[in-house]
């Protein structure tokens, strides 16, 4: 498994999830880094972030279970949404009922 730079630990912690979890949506994530410094990212950057489509993604932010921001014309949703939308998520799946 790739290292991270980044305390992975503690971010699992602070999103309720565990840290194999975390690890494993990390090295499954793509090849393309993107810049961790943006806080405002595109609907297509928040997808690839998750690892699903555009369109689901404009599906979560129209429903608004991601929250999403209007700057002029164009659509932001905020970095920590993406981190939050998914803990929300695995809170609300059982991942050990998966085979």
């Amino acid at each position: 498994m790739p290292e991270f730079p980044l305390p992975v630990t503690q971010i699992a912690q602070l999103l309720g999830i565990p840290e194999g979890a975390l690890r494993t949506l990390m090295a499954e994530k793509g090849d393309e880094p993107g810049d961790p410094t943006l806080v405002g990212l595109t609907v297509e950057q928040a997808a690839r972030r998750l690892g699903i489509g555009r369109t689901k993604m404009y599906e979560y932010v129209s429903s608004g279970e991601i929250s999403s921001v209007k700057i002029g014309s164009l659509r932001r949703i905020p970095a920590a949404a993406v981190g939050e939308f998914l803990a929300r998520r695995y809170r609300a799946t059982d991942f050990d009922a998966a085979a």
